[in-house]
């Protein structure tokens, strides 16, 4: 074998030793799903996860382009419920995204939302959900929170303290992102009819507020002002009337036993 031979040879080896071999592409499987809703638009999901608005074009291709990515969109960034994303929304989405899978989003495998995260320990507290004295109605597990609990007369502000009141339950609603809430707002009689209705409306959403900053997503919730409507009680007595002035958390589609 010629010295010139020799010489090729070994350094063919050296370089070939030098540089990594070519691997396929692997599935991205980073995921740290936070506290948000990653539960949308798989096969069983009969759901239509329509999109629109000017943010609609600035979204991720992973979550415009693919079934799954706009029902994360839409389960949580969709604060109106009516598919419109504007430049806001789709930036919050992109950067939660981002956060749970990864700078390598290109390579986002949706079959790790389908196997799930690592088993969590819960957070929240069973015995301070069970005292807050939440009641099965047909439409899930409803909790009444009256005017005194949280607001002053006549106001939508919350009292001080009064959020630290729901703190327990916002654990549980971080612990259970599939869950869905709505918050309705009930005033007594007195005044007019517009301002019990806006009144009803502002004190709902000031709840919904106060969720939103322990991080519990806003998209989740439904929040409806009723004025007057539905009272609990004939308006006839302070008493009465005090139990109509209220605020109600139901807690869509579950049942008390889920605390039990």
């Amino acid at each position: 074998m010629s010295s010139k031979f020799t010489f090729t040879a070994v350094a063919l080896a050296a370089l070939a030793g030098a540089m990594p071999l070519a691997s396929p592409a692997v599935a991205q499987s980073h995921w740290v799903p936070g506290h948000w809703d990653w539960s949308g638009g798989r096969d069983s999901d009969a759901a239509q996860y329509d999109l629109r608005g000017p943010g609609l074009k600035t979204l991720y291709p992973e979550l415009r382009d693919t079934r799954r990515g706009r029902a994360f969109v839409l389960r949580n960034f969709d604060a109106r419920h009516d598919g419109w994303i504007g430049f806001a929304e789709a930036r919050d989405a992109n950067r939660a995204f981002e956060d749970a899978v990864g700078r390598d989003r290109g390579r986002f495998d949706w079959a790790v939302v389908d196997r799930g995260p690592a088993p969590a320990a819960h957070h929240w507290d069973r015995t301070a959900m069970r005292g807050y004295g939440f009641r099965d109605t047909a439409e899930g597990a409803r909790l009444t929170l009256s005017e005194d609990v949280l607001f002053r007369t006549d106001s939508a502000d919350l009292r001080p303290g009064a959020a630290a009141k729901l703190a327990a339950l916002s654990d549980y609603l971080k612990d259970n992102p599939g869950v869905r809430i709505s918050i309705d707002g009930y005033t007594d009689s007195r005044g007019s009819d517009a301002h019990n209705q806006n009144l009803s409306e502002r004190r709902a959403a000031s709840v919904r507020s106060a969720f939103d900053q322990m991080g519990v997503t806003a998209a989740r919730f439904r929040v409806r002002g009723h004025g007057e409507a539905s009272p609990v009680a004939p308006n006839t007595t302070p008493e009465n009337m005090r139990q109509n002035r209220r605020v109600e958390i139901t807690l869509l589609g579950q049942r008390t036993s889920n605390f039990g």
